[in-house]
């Protein structure tokens, strides 16, 4: 199931600070590796939109072209091959990726003259063993070479029984560089990775909701330290391409590989004008396992008490199942990628102007599918997979296949862009960003446009009589994008910001693995940001507060919804637009020698627009969900930032990093809710010489839960039937648990 989440404004970069964009864009680019809910992807900035995906460029270009399929740290990570990490504002990414949201900009180490290396090493108490090195150098006559190898094994923090890591990733690169004069380079990278990740198969596990917006951990399950994953791993499923009954591991379902080749070149002129060419060919099997929940239900002697027309359910398949339940689901996704892509600029920087050109021709070819399955689980550490008999009196574990969300899709998605951009400074004190996009769009690609039943696949035939098989869509169209932004100083002291940024598409061939929006539902999205404030800069803070409304008009999503009282659910297209309005107060105030202070607050209100849909079961009763003036799910309202850190003395540096996230709503009508929480890092790092740092952190020391996600099948709970979830037993997600890290770095 291709999930999309949701997420909001979290970080300002006015116009003066792109002149001297480096050292910014490297300092947030530290920081959004610090994710409180996965120790190896960034995290995602938030900007108060459904995510477009988690944004990862390298060297100018997609490190994965799409993460729906192909997922970011299932071929990226934050390592020793990398020269340096920044970040993409929503204004620079709209124009040189198309894409609204802050972006990882990262840049691959392509050697120097002089031999050098680094050995990364980190460890913590639940036994994970992670160390990355690179070596680069010269060979005589300006030529470059440049190695890394990256090895994570990652236990988790409980054991898995059917695997022995929770993720298990390694990358390869090799690279050699021909520098021409002292005008440019040429250069020639490869890269190989390897990765077999949990993901959400240990992301969930159950607790109970009070009623009040918190929650409490069941007598014997500890979040983030016990599993809810099933002991074996092993499932049955319906392959949704041949309608054939197969078995298979979970490990089995989760390989990703991939091999890269790219070619990177840049070259300056006499006149200062830089021109780089860089361009990469990928070919990746793209695989994981996808866990989702429903309804937790009281069970005595095999009868549901919560829904007696659930059937008579049996443990270790002979005994009558007394105890708690829950109906878990689970998506296998395969995919085939392959993408060619080409990034190409022309810049130069004279002074009163700094502009570039710019040209995109990527490729993107996938061949995906998914197949779903349903079976009910103990609600218990390592829960067991409980058994029923059949209409013929055989006993199974696994029901409802491809009933919900199965997916496939086939075929290629073209972008062709040309763009420009320029920093223009007029006057001393003006300073005018502006820029513009044009791309042209063409989608070719095979679907199922039908709704999904149980036992569907190709080649079924469904209550209306049709035959379910591939259906061809094609879609040639423009997408474009607009920014511009003004900066002035009123003194030397303070002065006004304002920018507007724009950009438009069509969907994506991701958008069509579902049942895909139809011809009458296929519409142009529109993404429009507005943004405008103060600033004020002295010699011990830098604050800038803005006002802030973004929108996107039709977002396709899919939602299950459960039907009140039971455990069926329906899986819904939905096409709803969402609106935000937010204030954001950011500041970097250095009040005495080695201590630094980064401080940001966000207020906002994200509201569902046209979010609307009628629901009809098989009893045949008809529920209409209205979610539209609601705020949206899942998006916390007040966030805060503070990031203090002091160095002690030269080389020794403590740090803090607290972010609150405010109360959070957990069902489409607002009628349930978390409470806020902190996320909380700290850490120390000391560099004992030139060779050798040594470093310590300690993630969720405060060791909050942060329970989040929503309550399954409360999609039609009314405020006034809220109550009724008080004591309400639920799955969910939650933060990484209390981790002491502890690192080495040598470099030689």
């Amino acid at each position: 199931m291709i999930v999309v989440t949701t997420t909001f404004v979290s970080l300002t970069v006015t116009a003066q600070e792109k002149k001297d964009s480096i050292s910014t864009k490297e300092e947030s680019g530290r920081n959004v590796m610090l994710n409180a809910s996965d120790a190896n992807k960034p995290r995602e900035i938030q900007i108060g939109l459904p995510s477009e995906d988690v944004n990862v460029y390298e060297n100018g270009l997609p490190a994965v072209y799409s993460s729906t399929i192909h997922q970011v740290s299932a071929h990226w990570r934050s390592d020793s091959s990398l020269e340096r990490i920044g970040l993409l504002t929503p204004s620079e990414s709209a124009i040189t990726t198309g894409n609204i949201a802050y972006a990882v900009n990262s840049f691959t180490q392509l050697g120097s003259e002089r031999f050098k290396g680094v050995l990364n090493y980190k460890a913590n108490h639940f036994g994970l063993q992670q160390f990355d090195m690179n070596l680069s150098g010269g060979i005589g006559k300006g030529w470059l070479y440049s190695g890394s190898i990256y090895q994570n094994f990652d236990p988790g923090s409980f054991k898995i029984k059917f695997t022995d890591f929770n993720d298990r990733t390694q990358i390869y690169k090799a690279g050699i560089t021909k520098k021409i004069a002292d005008k440019g380079k040429i250069s020639l990278l490869y890269k190989y990775s390897y990765d077999r990740r949990m993901a959400s198969v240990t992301t969930a596990a159950p607790f109970i909701y009070v009623g009040d917006g918190s929650v409490k951990e069941l007598p014997d399950f500890k979040l983030g330290t016990s599993s809810y994953a099933p002991e074996d791993g092993r499932m049955t499923y319906m392959d949704v391409m041949d309608g054939k009954i197969k078995e298979g591991s979970i490990n089995e379902f989760d390989l990703n590989k991939a091999n890269e080749v790219s070619f990177l070149s840049d070259y300056r002129f006499n006149n200062n004008m830089l021109f780089s060419f860089n361009m990469k060919y990928m070919d990746a099997t793209a695989n994981y396992t996808d866990f989702g929940g429903s309804t937790i239900s009281h069970i005595e002697n095999g009868i549901n008490l919560d829904d007696t027309s659930d059937k008579n359910l049996y443990y270790k398949d002979a005994e009558l199942y007394s105890g708690l339940k829950e109906g878990r689901r689970t998506w296998f996704h395969t995919g085939k990628v392959k993408n060619f892509l080409i990034t190409s600029e022309l810049s130069k920087d004279n002074g009163l102007h700094n502009w570039k050109v710019g040209l995109n021709e990527w490729y993107y070819r996938i061949n995906y599918h998914s197949s779903s399955t349903q079976w009910n689980g103990t609600v218990t550490e390592y829960p067991t997979i409980l058994s029923f008999k059949d209409e013929n009196g055989n006993m199974n574990k696994f029901y409802g296949f491809n009933e919900l969300s199965p997916e496939y899709t086939k075929g290629y998605e073209n972008k062709l862009a040309l763009y420009f951009t320029d920093n223009w400074r007029p006057l001393h004190n003006l300073n005018i960003y502006y820029g513009g996009r044009l791309e042209y769009y063409r989608m070719d690609a095979e679907q199922l446009p039908y709704d999904r039943f149980a036992n569907f696949h190709i080649n079924a035939v469904n209550t209306a009589g049709q035959t379910i098989s591939s259906q061809k869509v094609t879609k040639d169209k423009l997408n474009y994008a607009a920014t511009a932004q003004i900066t002035y100083n009123i003194n030397g002291n303070f002065g006004i910001t304002a920018d507007g940024t724009v950009a438009t598409r069509y969907p994506r061939i991701n958008e069509y693995a579902g049942k895909g929006p139809s011809e009458e539902e296929y519409r142009q999205v529109v993404i429009p940001l507005v943004r405008g404030g103060l600033f004020y800069k002295n010699n011990w803070i830098n604050a800038t507060s803005m006002v802030t409304y973004i929108s996107k008009s039709n977002n396709i999503d899919q939602q299950n919804i459960t039907q009140p009282g039971t455990t069926e659910s329906q899986t819904k297209l939905l096409i709803y637009s969402i609106q935000t309005i937010g204030w954001t107060t950011s500041a970097k105030i250095d009040p005495f020698k080695g201590f630094h202070l980064h401080a940001l607050f966000t207020y906002q209100k994200p509201k569902y627009n046209n979010y609307k849909v009628d629901v009809t079961f098989k009893d045949g009763q008809t529920f209409n969900l209205d979610a539209s003036g609601n705020i949206v799910k899942e998006i916390p309202q007040i966030l805060v930032e503070l990031d203090p850190s002091y160095n002690i003395t030269e080389n020794l540096r403590i740090w803090l990093s607290f972010r609150y996230f405010g109360k959070t709503y957990a069902n489409l009508t607002d009628a349930l809710y978390f409470n806020g929480h902190w996320e909380t890092f700290a850490g120390i790092n000391w560099n004992v010489n030139k060779h050798l740092s040594l470093n310590a952190s300690v993630v969720n020391f405060l060791n909050q839960k942060g329970a989040s996600g929503t309550i399954n099948g409360s999609e039609l709970t009314s405020k006034k039937d809220a109550a009724k979830f008080n004591n309400h037993l639920m799955s969910g997600n939650y933060l990484r648990p209390f981790t002491l890290e502890l690192g080495a770095s040598i470099k030689f």
